[in-house]
């Protein structure tokens, strides 16, 4: 299908400022450079603020706040000087709500939506725009492992989903579908937001 497009995968550490510039830098000659999104994160089991430890913390902050800093960092120069280009960070509502025994997850998505707010507030006028996708538990890896590590997984899932005006957790493709609109021209006149793709929790 010639539609498709061509694709080419890279390995990347995101906590590596220097490979994260190369590799910007890399697409940018090759390719251009329109959108970047910062989806890397991590979570962390389950534990009050003084019950975790120093290297949970800072593995934690190292993917979840330095990563999408890396990722702004290299690309803002790129989309600066064409004047035009677009950056989606990945929040969670943790971004908006302290979770409890979520301690540093909730610190480092608070983290990102602030930052994406500041780099919005720096380069509108550069013509770039920068917004966050905040999900809620949505049908992941990472997501389940949430659930995994209650006693009871299953009931833990039910009593969630009581939340869920929507009654279900949500896709992956529906995240994705979130950020592709805010890259669009459809978002042309949205920056620094966070939206949350949340089936309804927010109202509960």
């Amino acid at each position: 299908d010639e539609t498709v497009g061509e694709a080419t995968f890279t390995s990347l550490d995101v906590t590596d400022r220097d490979g994260f510039e190369a590799a910007i830098d890399t697409t940018a000659e090759e390719y251009g450079l329109d959108v970047v999104v910062n989806n890397a994160g991590v979570g962390h089991p389950p534990a009050d603020v003084e019950e975790t430890d120093r290297s949970t913390l800072d593995f934690v902050l190292d993917v979840n706040v330095r990563g999408v800093w890396n990722g702004c960092h290299a690309a803002l120069p790129h989309l600066k000087s064409q004047g035009s280009g677009n950056i989606v960070n990945i929040g969670s509502l943790a971004s908006y709500y302290g979770l409890p025994k979520q301690g540093v997850y909730s610190l480092t998505k608070g983290a990102v939506l602030n930052l994406t707010r500041a780099v919005a507030a720096e380069s509108g006028r550069d013509g770039v725009r920068c917004n966050a996708v905040c999900p809620a538990f949505t049908d992941t890896d990472l997501g389940n492992k949430f659930f995994e590590s209650r006693d009871d997984p299953e009931r833990a899932k039910r009593l969630m989903l009581r939340r869920y005006p929507l009654g279900r957790l949500g896709e992956p493709e529906e995240i994705a579908d979130a950020i592709s609109f805010l890259a669009s021209d459809e978002a042309s006149y949205i920056t620094g937001e966070g939206l949350r793709v949340d089936g309804g929790f927010s109202t509960s």
